[in-house]
C-alpha cells in the first residue's frame, strides 16, 4: 500500500511526468530500469524544486497558443525555398539557358541540379528526401498497420519492439542494424501474432502510403536526363527489394545501385555504409573523369535530410554534402497539436510536405486555403455526406456564396449525389420574410446600421424602398426626419415608424419578389421530399428562413434540415437564437454548438473577427446575391423599380428565366480564387494519399477548427493580415 502511494505521488500526479517516465521505463532492462528510476526522481525534483512546471504537461498537448504565429510578410513556401539555399535565376537568365533544361523544369529545380551536376556520382537518401510519407512523424504509419491487424496501441508496441531488437543487436553484434523480420519475430513473441502476416501488412501499408517528393522527382529526372550516375543510400529496416519497389512505383528509376543498411549491418549514422560505398566506387566510376581522382574523396556527393547521418558522417567519409532541409522543420512551431492523433498526424504531414519540399512558391492567399481551409472543407463535406446518407436526404442545396467552394469539393468527392448551388442571402431573406419576422427585418436593416455613418436615405435605398425615400425628400416633416440625417439610435425608432406607416405597400413590393423566389425554388425542389440546406452558419437563419418560406408560405411538399459549420456563441447578442432548432434536429452543427466542442464555442468570438475569418475561407469570386426579380423579356434592361440607384448586376436564371440581382464584390475575386485553389489542392492531395483508407475522411469538427486556432496566435495578427490583403468589405446586413 505504501509502495503504491509513493508510486502514485511520483508518477501519476502529473500527466507530463508520467508520460516522460513511461517513455524511458517501459520495456527497459537491467541498468535501463535503474536509469528510469533516477530519471523519475529528477523529473519530480525539477518540477517541485526548480519550478519546471512545463514538465507537468504532456508535450503533445502543450498550449498551442504559446507557439509561433505564421509570418505576415511572406508565405511559408517562399521562406522554405530560401532555406533550401537555392538561387533561382531570373526570367532573362532562364531564357538563355533553355536548351540545357528539360521540358517544364522549374528554375528552383535547375538551381538545385546545378549544385549536383558536376559530380560523377550522386547519392540520395530515401525517406524524407526522395520519398514522403503523409504523416508528421514516420511512426504514425503504424496506426494504420495496427488498425488492419486489430491490435490496440500498436504504434507504441511496434516502436518498443524495434527498440528492443536494436539494443539486442548492439550487445550481440556491435551494431544497431536490424531487419523487418527480426522486428516482427520480436512482436510475435510479445503478442502472439503471426510474424509473416504482420510483415506483409506493414509492407503493403508502406507501399500504399509512400509517395514521391515532387521536387526531388524533378531533380532526379533532370539528372537522369543529363546521364549522371545516381545511387540510393538508406538507413532502414525494410528489405532492399521493398525499397526498390517503393522507388520504382513513385518514378525514381535508373539508379546504379541501392544500399540499405539492414542488408549490410552498416549504416550512415555510424559511417560504415559510406565506407562500403567508397570501397566499391571504382567499379562505378572507372570510366568517369570527374572530381576526386582515383582516391574517390570528392568525386561523389550525398543528398539527405539528417544533419548527422546525411551531413556530418558523409563528410567524414569523404563525400561532398548537399543537405535537403527536413520538411517538418517548422511543424512543431506552426502546426496545431491539439488534434486527434491519426487525423492530426496526417494533416501535419500533408501540409509540411507540400509547403516545405521546395516544389514551388505559393501565395499567402493560396496557403490560407490549403493550410487552414482544406481540412475543414474536406471534413465538413464528409459530415454532410454521412448525415444525408443516414437521414435519407434527397437533395443537397449549397447556399451562395459560402456554398460555392463547398459544392465544388462535394461534387468532386461524391459525384453521384444530387446537389445544387442555389442563390440565397441574408438580404434576400430579410425582404421575403418581412411579413413573417418584422423584428429581424428592422434589427438587421436599421438597428445594426445605427451609428455606422449611414444616412437615412441610404438605408431606405438598401431596403429597396425608393418610394419612401422620395416621399421623405418631398415631405421631411411627415416623419420628422431629413433624408440626409445620419441614422443613430435616437432616430432609428422614427425611421421604423415611418416605414410601418406604409407597411402594406412595403409588403406588396416584397411580395412580387417572393413569387419569383418561389418559382426559382419550386423548380429546383421538384420531386424532392427531404432537402438539406448547407451554409457556414452562424444562427442558421439562411436555412431556417428558406425552410419557413418553402414549407409554410409556398407550400412545397418538402421538409428541410439546415446543416451549418458552427453556431452562435456566448459573445453574440443572441447566443441561444437557434438552440431550439438544434435540439429538435431542424439544424445540425458540424464544428461546435452548445452541446459539443464547448471549448470552440468559447474560442469563437465574432467580436475578434472569427466569423469573418471563416467566411473568408469560404469566399467566392462571385458577387453578393441581393434578390429575385421578374423575368425581363425582349432584351430590355430590368425595370427601374428594381435597380433603384443601386450598383449591381443582373443575371438571368437559365432554368426559370427569373432575374437574379447581385451587388458589389466584398472581397477581391483573385483572392477568393487563390483561397479556393488552395482548398481544392489540399482535398485532392489528401484524397489521393488516403484513398485506400476511407475512415481518414471522417474529420471531427474539433480537428477541422484546430488549424485556425494555430493561425490565431499573437492576437490574430496573421488572420487580420489575410483579411486586409483580401480587401474584405464587411457587409453589416
Amino acid at each position: 500500500m505504501i509502495r503504491m502511494k509513493i508510486y502514485g505521488a511520483l508518477v501519476n500526479r502529473h500527466p507530463g511526468i508520467s508520460y516522460r517516465y513511461h517513455k524511458v521505463h517501459d520495456n527497459s532492462r537491467g541498468m535501463g530500469k535503474v536509469f528510469s528510476w533516477v530519471y523519475l526522481l529528477w523529473l519530480n525534483f525539477a518540477y517541485y524544486v526548480l519550478f519546471c512546471r512545463s514538465l507537468g504537461s504532456r508535450p503533445e498537448i502543450r498550449d498551442d497558443m504559446k507557439k509561433t504565429a505564421p509570418d505576415i510578410m511572406h508565405s511559408e513556401s517562399e521562406l522554405a525555398l530560401t532555406q533550401l539555399m537555392i538561387s533561382v535565376p531570373s526570367v532573362s537568365e532562364a531564357a538563355t539557358d533553355m536548351e540545357s533544361k528539360g521540358p517544364g523544369v522549374s528554375p528552383a529545380v535547375m538551381s538545385y541540379v546545378s549544385k549536383l551536376e558536376d559530380y560523377d556520382l550522386i547519392s540520395f537518401d530515401v525517406f524524407d528526401t526522395l520519398i514522403f510519407r503523409p504523416f508528421g512523424h514516420p511512426t504514425e504509419l503504424f496506426y494504420f498497420v495496427g488498425e488492419r491487424l486489430g491490435i490496440l496501441n500498436f504504434r507504441e508496441l511496434r516502436i518498443n519492439a524495434e527498440k528492443t531488437v536494436r539494443e539486442r543487436s548492439v550487445l550481440e553484434k556491435g551494431h544497431s542494424e536490424v531487419t523487418l523480420t527480426q522486428i516482427w519475430e520480436e512482436l510475435e513473441s510479445q503478442l502472439g501474432i503471426n510474424a509473416k502476416e504482420g510483415m506483409v501488412t506493414e509492407i503493403e501499408t508502406e507501399m500504399n502510403l509512400c509517395y514521391a517528393n515532387p521536387f526531388m522527382l524533378e531533380v532526379w529526372h533532370e539528372l537522369i536526363r543529363r546521364k549522371k550516375k545516381l545511387i540510393v543510400t538508406s538507413d532502414m529496416y525494410l528489405p532492399e527489394e521493398v525499397i526498390a519497389k517503393i522507388l520504382e512505383k513513385n518514378g525514381f528509376t535508373g539508379a546504379e545501385r541501392l544500399y540499405v543498411s539492414c542488408e549490410y549491418g552498416k549504416n550512415k549514422a555510424g559511417g560504415g555504409l559510406y565506407d562500403l560505398i567508397l570501397s566499391g566506387l571504382r567499379d562505378l566510376s572507372e570510366t568517369s573523369g570527374g572530381k576526386g581522382g582515383s582516391e574517390g574523396k570528392k568525386m561523389c556527393v550525398h543528398v539527405g535530410d539528417d544533419r548527422h547521418s546525411d551531413g556530418d558522417m558523409a563528410k567524414k567519409a569523404g563525400f561532398e554534402v548537399v543537405l535537403y532541409p527536413k520538411t517538418d522543420r517548422k511543424m512543431f512551431d506552426l502546426r496545431p497539436y491539439d488534434m486527434s492523433s491519426v487525423a492530426g498526424g496526417a494533416y501535419r504531414g500533408i501540409v509540411s510536405n507540400r509547403l516545405y519540399s521546395g516544389q514551388d512558391v505559393c501565395s499567402m492567399e493560396y496557403e490560407y486555403g490549403y493550410v487552414y481551409g482544406g481540412l475543414f472543407v474536406l471534413g465538413y463535406c464528409n459530415f454532410i455526406h454521412e448525415y444525408c446518407k443516414k437521414e435519407g436526404v434527397d437533395k443537397i442545396l449549397f447556399l451562395s456564396r459560402d456554398g460555392d467552394i463547398l459544392r465544388k469539393v462535394y461534387a468532386q468527392l461524391y459525384p453521384e449525389e444530387k446537389t445544387e448551388y442555389v442563390y440565397w442571402s441574408r438580404k434576400a431573406a430579410l425582404k421575403l420574410m418581412a411579413g413573417h419576422n418584422k423584428y429581424d427585418y428592422f434589427r438587421r436593416f436599421i438597428d445594426h446600421k445605427s451609428g455606422q455613418g449611414y444616412s437615412v436615405e441610404s438605408i431606405l435605398l438598401s431596403m429597396e424602398l425608393e418610394f419612401l425615400a422620395e416621399c421623405l425628400k418631398a415631405h421631411p416633416e411627415a416623419a420628422g426626419l431629413d433624408p440626409d440625417d445620419e441614422l443613430t439610435q435616437k432616430n432609428a425608432g422614427q425611421l421604423k415608424r415611418y416605414i410601418e406607416s406604409e407597411w402594406l405597400h412595403v409588403l406588396e413590393i416584397y411580395s412580387e419578389q417572393g413569387k419569383v423566389a418561389e418559382k426559382y425554388y419550386r423548380e429546383r425542389l421538384k420531386d424532392t421530399k427531404h432537402a438539406a440546406v448547407v451554409d457556414i452558419g452562424w444562427a442558421g437563419s439562411g436555412a431556417l428562413n428558406l425552410s419557413y418560406l418553402a414549407e409554410k408560405v409556398w407550400g412545397l411538399p418538402c421538409t428541410f434540415t439546415g446543416i451549418i459549420a458552427g453556431t452562435n456563441t456566448p459573445y453574440n447578442d443572441e447566443p441561444d437564437a437557434s438552440e431550439a432548432f438544434l435540439q429538435s434536429g431542424k439544424l445540425v452543427a458540424y464544428m461546435f454548438s452548445q452541446s459539443h466542442n464547448r471549448d470552440l464555442l468559447r474560442k469563437h468570438d465574432p467580436g475578434r473577427g472569427y466569423n469573418i475569418f471563416w467566411e473568408l475561407l469560404l469566399s467566392s469570386p462571385t458577387e453578393p446575391f441581393e434578390g429575385f426579380y421578374p423575368a425581363v423579356h425582349g432584351g430590355e434592361e430590368p425595370d427601374d423599380k428594381y435597380c433603384i440607384n443601386q450598383k449591381g448586376s443582373f443575371l438571368c436564371d437559365e432554368v426559370t428565366g427569373v432575374m437574379l440581382k447581385f451587388g458589389e464584390p466584398d472581397v477581391t475575386p483573385e483572392t477568393a480564387l487563390e483561397i479556393q485553389h488552395g482548398i481544392t489542392d489540399f482535398v485532392k492531395e489528401y484524397s489521393l494519399r488516403f484513398k485506400e483508407y476511407p475512415y481518414m475522411f471522417k474529420i471531427s469538427g474539433r480537428d477541422a477548427y484546430a488549424p485556425v486556432i494555430a493561425a490565431s496566435r499573437q492576437n490574430e495578427r496573421y488572420l487580420k493580415e489575410i483579411s486586409r490583403r483580401a480587401g474584405l468589405r464587411i457587409n453589416v446586413e
